[in-house]
């Protein structure tokens, strides 16, 4: 069997990918690029349909391209990331190769290189860029039976209120993908339910500036280590309606009931922490500490930007969250769907290679593997908080194939 020869394989076709394939391309690096579905795929079908991006146009891209047909102040659909990463790819003339899934990576004896195997055949390669970004494995606790009875499902199979059956819907989690969710079904006529836990909850915009700008002038996006104890904190913003302040009381008061934690389900019932109010209280010191430190930078800068002294006012608690439920018969309660909002884990199985730690999380320096010749690229906190996002991921690109260069 033949075997086709490349100096750097990419793996993956979304954000990632490309953006290091633009890279490598100036640096005059030969690579290929493959990708096991679509390009962009994700945002294709592990998608829902009313998704917007969660950054404006003018921050959620890359450095080199701009958004086309949208107001930069707007948030790009998902149709139109796809279609801004596609052109993106003509533009750059990637090589990218669609429908050719990894399936085992292993590095040469000798240390010259990796052996790759692929649907349409072998391939060997001097490195590899590992580029298959953070959303690889939808996760769902193994909480609820599936002889429960109900559907399950999680936000990537999610499309549109018409997907889901006759009655009412808990949703568990409350990150950017639980919130929006839960809102539109709520507006689609479903009674939803939504537990909530820890989260951060950042204003949308304050004096005039999206939360995104005060993140980089701030040099919050620059932060190079999450804290152990924010690592799974999900964050409540939302680009939907034209963007806005999550705020869950204000969902509360539309007619979404919230719930704490979801913890255990036994005979029909699901049992929550008794932790609502403290989860509301910890996104609002975390909202107002952001206010704090935007107020002290424009004091600081001596900058003249228009006093918001309404985003400091918060509505009352309201009967949920003083007295919240904590468990749930959800027969009784109509409800005959569970979402789960609840993340993704990381899924590396096609990579034999030893870069990983016991929790099976890649080893590397800023993208770079302890394994010579092996890099991951878009991956959260990979160099910076800023690390898995469109522009993030174009900066951490360009310093791979920088790394690339230089050991050619």
């Amino acid at each position: 069997m033949s075997v086709e020869h490349v100096d750097t394989l990419i793996i993956g076709g979304g954000q990632a990918g490309l953006a290091m394939s633009e890279h490598l391309r100036a640096e005059g690096v030969p690579h290929l690029v493959l990708e096991r579905h679509r390009i962009a795929e994700r945002w294709r079908s592990e998608r829902w349909e009313s998704l917007v991006a969660n950054g404006p146009a003018w921050h959620d891209r890359y450095s080199s391209k701009t958004f086309d047909h949208i107001d930069p102040d707007g948030f790009a659909p998902a149709s139109m990331i796809v279609d801004y990463l596609e052109e993106h790819a003509r533009q750059i003339e990637a090589p990218v190769r669609c429908g050719v899934e990894v399936t085992r990576v292993t590095r040469k004896a000798d240390g010259s290189g990796f052996d790759v195997e692929t649907s349409q055949g072998a391939i060997s390669a001097r490195s590899v860029v590992a580029a298959t970004g953070p959303f690889q494995r939808p996760l769902i606790p193994t909480v609820v039976p599936e002889t429960a009875g109900l559907m399950q499902l999680h936000s990537a199979q999610y499309r549109n209120p018409a997907q889901l059956p006759q009655g009412n819907v808990l949703v568990i989690g409350a990150g950017s993908s639980g919130v929006q969710i839960a809102d539109e079904l709520q507006r689609a006529g479903k009674q939803v339910y939504l537990s909530v836990g820890p989260h951060d909850r950042p204003p949308r915009r304050y004096r005039g500036k999206d939360f995104v700008w005060w993140l980089g002038a701030l040099g919050l996006w620059n932060a190079e280590a999450c804290e152990p104890a924010m690592e799974h904190v999900t964050i409540a913003v939302s680009g939907a309606h034209g963007g806005h302040t999550v705020d869950f009381r204000a969902l509360a008061e539309q007619g979404i009931t919230l719930l704490g934690r979801a913890e255990q389900f036994a005979d029909g019932v699901m049992h929550f922490a008794p932790d609502l109010a403290r989860s509301i209280a910890g996104g609002d010191a975390n909202y107002l500490s952001m206010l704090d430190a935007a107020d002290a930078y424009i004091a600081r800068e001596g900058l003249d930007f228009p006093e918001e002294p309404g985003a400091r006012l918060m509505r009352p608690d309201p009967a949920c969250v003083q007295h919240p439920l904590e468990q749930l018969d959800l027969a009784a309660a109509g409800i005959t769907t569970i979402l789960w909002a609840t993340g993704y884990g990381l899924d590396f199985g096609w990579l034999q290679v030893d870069s990983f730690d016991d929790k099976g999380r890649p080893v590397h320096q800023r993208g770079v593997s302890p394994v010579p010749g092996l890099y991951f690229l878009g991956l959260a906190w990979l160099s910076r908080r800023a690390s898995p996002f469109i522009w993030g991921v174009w900066h951490d690109a360009k310093y791979l194939a920088g790394q690339i260069a230089a050991s050619r």
